[in-house]
């Protein structure tokens, strides 16, 4: 991640309080680091400079948003940024809505469940349940964002869009590829939202995470738009591609459309009961 400057638009909000955006420069330096960043590795990934970074990470230490390591002096975040996702989880209607539906739909098909919320060129996780499959730690965690032109959340999120409002934000993507199987092509993503659009849901096959298979289908808020979807996901290991999308999609899909539609006054749905990979026993 290179350094960032602050913006110095002229139509800026004379309410815009350049102080703040230069202490959340500071807060989303660490989304480039593994844990601690020094002082000048601050500087250098927040675009700041040394002054007014040493006085933001000072105030954000004092306020308990940034931990200073006693031993290293280097800084991490802190355990009260954990507070705001919590409040961010605990107020978000969809996710209260959704959670007791993605915790049936993991029961009824073994595999695992995600809620991912539409942000424009990113999808960003907000619920994530494990089925019995391992997946690394970071895969799994909430909060999580991922690229909406290669995920099948994205896809299906980007097919209940106008083509002009999709291709604009393809054209503000960062299309590098995320595993040797991404397309990065914009006509070749066209055609898969295309295809979602024809058939309801997106799919994708080891384009977002190596050996991992995932169906997702969009759920639409009051006003018609895509707010959101439902991904269940699995591994190359256990399924074939086909046989996982014809078994998982229309779980995929009974569950968005109940979120889109119901807003949770109708009776919690079944999903179908576990099916079996491969011919299989399900381990789940």
């Amino acid at each position: 991640m290179g350094a960032r400057s602050p913006q110095t638009s002229p139509e800026r909000s004379p309410l815009f309080i350049q102080s703040l955006e230069k202490a959340l420069f500071v807060l989303e330096a660490f989304s480039a680091a593994e844990q601690f960043l020094g002082l000048a590795e601050i500087v250098r990934i927040s675009g700041l400079d040394k002054a007014s970074a040493q006085r933001c990470v000072h105030t954000l230490v004092q306020s308990g948003y940034l931990e200073k390591d006693p031993q290293s002096g280097r800084f991490s975040l802190g355990k009260k940024v954990l507070d705001l996702s919590f409040h961010f989880l605990r107020a978000h209607p969809l996710v209260v809505a959704a959670t007791p539906v993605l915790l049936q739909l993991r029961r009824d098909c073994g595999e695992r469940t995600n809620l991912s919320l539409f942000d424009d060129t990113t999808v960003v996780y907000a619920i994530r349940l494990h089925g019995k499959q391992e997946y690394p730690q970071y895969s799994t965690l909430i909060g999580r964002r991922m690229p909406t032109f290669c995920s099948a959340g994205g896809r299906a999120t980007l097919a209940r869009l106008p083509d002009e409002e999709v291709r604009e934000i393809l054209d503000r993507s960062d299309l590098r590829p995320l595993t040797p199987q991404t397309l990065t092509d914009p006509d070749a993503i066209m055609e898969k939202i295309e295809e979602g659009r024809r058939v309801g849901y997106g799919f994708v096959n080891g384009e977002s995470s190596p050996g991992e298979l995932v169906v997702a289908a969009p759920i639409i808020d009051f006003s018609g738009r895509p707010v959101a979807a439902v991904h269940i996901a699995g591994s190359i290991t256990k399924w074939q591609p086909d046989d996982f999308e014809k078994t998982f999609a229309p779980q995929a899909m009974e569950a968005a459309h109940f979120l889109s539609h119901s807003n949770g006054a109708l009776p919690m749905p079944s999903f179908g009961g576990r099916r079996t990979p491969r011919g299989g026993s399900v381990d789940g």
